[in-house]
């Protein structure tokens, strides 16, 4: 299989993976409701974000559509520096991880642009799929379904500690996506691996 093959099947699969996740998040959850996979160290924990992975996010509706416009650009930029990789025939690592980020920033910006639109809200009941009504925002202001969380650690802080004794203590306290997942993995693949991945490339 080509490199340029390897890179669409990864592309599309997270992509299924991503959407599907969410759109049965979307459709049997609540905000806020938990289902314990792993005991109460992991859970799917449906919530919803205004902004980048992991939950951060800019203020306001102004950040919500700047934020946006954001994912569209850095979209076009890697999508653009992903195909010049396949045209040099790149590491094949590089390219793959490249796909993985690419794919992810998409998985993102589709909850982002659309969901707004095509699902109702899910605070009190899970969400309808085009209500009659309509959905519950408008076209770029839509919000990411998030839903892995895994408090591995779960106390509080020491008394005796200097960062905020007494308090509660999480890690790891973000909740993500199957999207930002593919991000992550990407990125770190790169900083690890960036010796052999860009050995060969002019």
């Amino acid at each position: 299989m080509s490199d340029r093959k390897k890179a669409v099947f990864l592309i599309v699969a997270i992509l299924i993976a991503d959407q599907a996740l969410k759109f049965w998040v979307k459709t049997t959850m609540v905000i806020g409701q938990e289902i314990h996979l792993f005991g109460n160290w992991g859970l799917l924990h449906f919530i919803e974000n205004n902004g980048m992975a992991f939950g951060m996010e800019m203020g306001g509706q102004t950040g919500k559509i700047v934020l946006s416009l954001f994912r569209v650009v850095a979209i076009a930029a890697i999508g653009w520096f992903l195909s010049n990789l396949l045209r040099k025939k790149a590491n094949t690592g590089l390219i793959l991880a490249v796909s993985a980020i690419l794919a992810g920033a998409i998985g993102n910006m589709i909850d982002s642009a659309f969901y707004g639109l095509i699902f109702s809200e899910s605070f009190t009941q899970p969400a309808v799929l085009f209500p009659p009504e309509g959905g519950y925002s408008s076209f770029m202001l839509g919000r990411v379904v998030d839903m892995f969380y895994f408090p591995v650690i779960n106390t509080t802080w020491p008394d005796w500690s200097p960062f905020r004794p007494g308090e509660s203590l999480v890690f790891f306290r973000p909740v993500f996506n199957i999207a930002d997942s593919a991000i992550t993995c990407g990125v770190f693949a790169i900083i690890i691996f960036q010796k052999k991945m860009f050995r060969d490339i002019e």
